[in-house]
């Protein structure tokens, strides 16, 4: 059990750091000034997937965390706290899906897990992304006037969050198609055999 529990925080935070460097590195598609669709949720869907609601919370944590200490865009402390912190720790709210898909993964069943997957990558990138229009509604309220800012923040975390849904979806089907055991845990399996 402890071994089990290191491991689960030790892929915690080495996604985190995944999700990161591809969230740095690697080109997200730009649509206008403020709206930038990438995949790097990717890293914290796996660990959600494989470890489940609370490693997924940690992983996103340690992401908004490392957001944080790297690239940060904070204009008011709570800006920060709700972009960053709650944002980022929200998207392992797919792990709510964790044991159907390995479930599914262990039967052989591509078609459940398929769906499953692309279930557990909506809600957590709405999750994610209901945070981030929270935040825009009330760091533009001031600039934009009352109704004006709700559409703001509904319209470019809106589109923002249906384009890495569609992008998140695409590589996650990808990746179970061809290595579905990836997204299982060795210690189950074994445990099957």
């Amino acid at each position: 059990m402890r071994n089990t529990r290191l491991q689960s925080m030790i892929e915690a935070a080495i996604f985190a750091v995944l999700a990161l460097a591809l969230d740095m590195f690697v080109p997200s598609i730009k649509i206008g000034p403020s709206i930038s669709i990438s995949f790097a949720m990717i890293p914290i869907f796996i660990v959600a997937l494989r470890w489940g609601l609370k490693i997924g919370f940690l992983s996103g944590f340690l992401w908004g965390l490392l957001q944080v200490i790297f690239d940060p865009w904070i204009i008011h402390p709570v800006q920060g706290a709700i972009d960053y912190f709650l944002a980022f720790s929200f998207i392992g709210f797919a792990g709510l899906f964790r044991n159907g898909v390995q479930e599914s993964l262990r039967t052989g069943n591509k078609g459940k897990s398929l769906a499953l997957i692309i279930s557990a990558i909506f809600i957590g990138s709405l999750a994610r992304y209901f945070w981030h229009f929270v935040s825009g509604f009330v760091f533009f309220a001031e600039q934009l006037k009352g109704f004006e800012a709700v559409w703001f923040s509904l319209t470019a975390n809106g589109i923002t969050f249906l384009g890495a849904f569609i992008f998140c979806s695409i590589i996650m089907t990808l990746l179970i198609l061809s290595s579905p055991r990836f997204f299982v845990l060795k210690q189950e399996v074994q445990k099957r055999f």
